[in-house]
């Protein structure tokens, strides 16, 4: 079962990822770095802040952070204890794919899909009874997420489990957030 779930994770990469073409490579190279959604998260900070109480903001900002420091560890440990080859690394897959960058560290699973999801859910869980187009927030990580696939640095199933990952956690850290807050605002 799992060697077959493996193979069509293997065919599907090859299937999306040769969809690209040379005149595209450039914009999905551009959307796949952090830097170029600075603007993004100054907007989510910016919300939060005018619609929240200046007390209440700093509590959220913690969550983000808490949130994110969580993320990146089982990210890190996740990757270093499964060890799954990146499909560019990989030598079974590697020659029909068209990669466009070389990362050297482990594929499973997506740190990329995991932070991009935890942040935009968890906005969208801050914001989402003060803003009906916070949800718009999604067209992100979809993107972000669907980069990796693009340039072969992820498998269909990296994506998958980090996406997954991320929304959890945003879900428990807004949860956290708002056992914690109860007892302060009484």
């Amino acid at each position: 079962m799992l060697e077959k779930l493996l193979e069509w994770d293997q065919q599907a990469l090859i299937y999306l990822n040769n969809l690209g073409s040379e005149q595209f490579d450039s914009f999905w190279l551009t959307v796949t770095k952090f830097p170029t959604w600075i603007p993004l998260f100054l907007l989510i900070i910016f919300l939060l802040v005018k619609t929240h109480s200046p007390k209440e903001s700093i509590g959220i900002m913690f969550s983000f952070i808490f949130m994110l420091l969580f993320v990146t560890a089982a990210i890190f440990l996740t990757k270093e204890n499964v060890g799954r080859l990146r499909p560019i690394n990989d030598a079974s897959v590697n020659t029909v794919l068209r990669a466009l960058t070389k990362p050297s560290d482990y594929s499973f699973f997506s740190g990329h899909a995991a932070s991009s999801f935890s942040i935009a859910m968890l906005s969208i869980f801050y914001l989402r009874k003060k803003s009906k187009w916070i949800y718009m927030i999604l067209v992100w990580p979809l993107l972000f997420t669907f980069s990796r696939m693009y340039l072969g640095v992820h498998y269909p199933l990296d994506i998958l489990v980090g996406s997954m990952v991320g929304i959890l956690c945003a879900y428990f850290f807004y949860r956290m957030h708002q056992r914690l807050k109860v007892p302060y605002t009484r």
